[in-house]
């Protein structure tokens, strides 16, 4: 792929049910969701820029030199919400990847952007995503901590069969935990957006099983790095402990 055929699109809300305001939170003095806009600029794969329905938000992207664009404050899922910023930033249609990172994902790295991007070398793949292998007992059974089944391509590449809340799969072997970002296809995205809820998304509160009920493939990169999304004030006591002064 050449560098004019990726877009990254980094979706931010100020709204959070468990950490409201988190986009910017302070750590080490420098807001959030600047972390993940240089993280995803540092990867020089093309173009960042930020989604956002909150003028704080776009203001802390545009003064550390970054571009935002505004949304509606009415989207259901980060995937909705880059696929109306891709309307605005690309109408003429020049990208034919769009890589969605989630904007609390502070300890991101570049690798990671280039790791769920390899996938989709393969042009029967749909959509790249990234993995790690679970390595905390307690993980293994946190609902919260989504859990990715997949048939070995290589021993750092799955092809995803299922995504579950549940311990998946049982017997001897490792468990993965799913990283939610996303590279698409453009074409993978307009479907995407364009399906109804699945019954298993509804089921497993889990979007991306609707793209495997309809049939798209979806490849995972696995990754060391030990990403998580900031979620809780522990969360981001935890992130502001591993950056320290990074800015």
């Amino acid at each position: 792929m050449s560098s004019g055929d990726v877009l990254i699109l980094i979706p931010a809300r100020m709204g959070s049910t468990r950490l409201p305001g988190k986009a910017l939170a302070d750590i080490g003095g420098t807001p959030m969701i600047v972390h993940v806009m240089r993280r995803a600029q540092e990867a020089e794969v093309g173009p960042v820029v930020v989604a956002t329905d909150a003028v704080e938000i776009a203001a802390a992207v545009t003064a550390a030199g970054g571009r935002a664009v505004m949304t509606r404050d009415d989207h259901v899922s980060g995937s909705d919400r880059i696929f109306e910023a891709l309307g605005t930033v690309d109408a003429e249609g020049r990208a034919k990847i769009v890589v969605n990172v989630q904007g609390d994902f502070p300890m991101l790295t570049p690798d990671d952007i280039r790791a769920a991007l390899a996938p989709l070398a393969d042009p029967v793949v749909d959509i790249g995503t990234l993995a790690l292998t679970i390595t905390e007992d307690e993980e293994r059974t946190d609902p919260n901590v989504v859990k990715v089944i997949g048939s070995a391509i290589t021993p750092r590449h799955l092809r995803a069969l299922y995504f579950t809340r549940a311990t998946a799969p049982t017997g001897e072997g490792p468990l993965y935990h799913h990283i939610g970002l996303y590279a698409f296809r453009r074409a993978a995205l307009t479907r995407f957006v364009a399906l109804p809820p699945s019954p298993l998304e509804r089921r497993e509160r889990l979007e991306q099983l609707r793209a495997l009920e309809a049939g798209m493939r979806i490849d995972v990169a696995l990754t060391d790095n030990p990403i998580f999304g900031v979620d809780t004030p522990e969360h981001l006591d935890k992130a502001r402990a591993l950056l320290g002064g990074r800015r």
